[in-house]
């Protein structure tokens, strides 16, 4: 009698953004979990990310996709805070949304530079990310902070589609354009491997 194949599990990461989806995809699939995208499975729906915080977008994010599809979702936004920054000019929730417009990337890049010559050509911040996973029952959720960053009034060459801040982001501690810090400069500091470890444990746990 032949065995019995395992079936992949079936996950929706709720977003459009490509340098999100690259982060996790091929750990998660290296586990059985297959994840599908908004654009797999030709989705059109507007979600009013009117949340105070990350999390909070994260969940409206995460619900509103679930009651769509009926997949166990998963939903992450990222906030930006910049130290010399006044509190009516922080990009906060609304890192890509200026004046009510949704910015393409090289429109970030072009207003952040900008922003970062007025004061200076350098712009000190964090990063504040929330994520939460929602089956229609049960609500997950996980949040993190990336530090030691800062943004600067002349963009290097190299693009990351969906992440275009990573263009004028620069590592404080070696003086040098995130692109250019090696993997074991990185080290562990953006939490990647505890963020998979918190998928993993959360998606997987209804299942025993």
């Amino acid at each position: 009698m032949p065995a019995h194949k395992e079936e992949n599990m079936k996950i929706l990461f709720a977003t459009k953004n490509p340098a999100k989806i690259r982060r996790y995809v091929n750990e998660l699939e290296k586990r059985n979990i297959e994840v599908l995208t908004i654009k797999d499975l030709d989705i059109s729906l507007h979600v009013e990310e009117s949340g105070k915080d990350a999390l909070e977008n994260a969940y409206i994010k995460a619900k509103a996709y679930y009651d769509a599809t009926g997949l166990t979702t998963i939903a992450v936004d990222d906030n930006l805070y910049l130290e010399e920054l006044p509190d009516d000019k922080q990009p906060g929730t609304h890192v890509r949304r200026v004046n009510g417009k949704e910015l393409t990337d090289e429109e970030m890049i072009t207003y952040y530079t900008d922003l970062a010559r007025q004061y200076g050509g350098r712009l000190n911040g964090k990063w504040k990310y929330g994520m939460v996973i929602y089956n229609g029952v049960e609500t997950k959720q996980y949040t993190w902070e990336k530090g030691d960053y800062c943004i600067v009034d002349k963009p290097c060459e190299k693009r990351n589609p969906g992440y275009p801040l990573d263009s004028i982001a620069v590592s404080p501690k070696y003086n040098k354009y995130w692109f250019d810090v090696t993997e074991e400069e990185k080290g562990k500091g953006d939490n990647e491997e505890e963020v998979i470890e918190f998928i993993i444990s959360n998606i997987m746990a209804p299942l025993r």
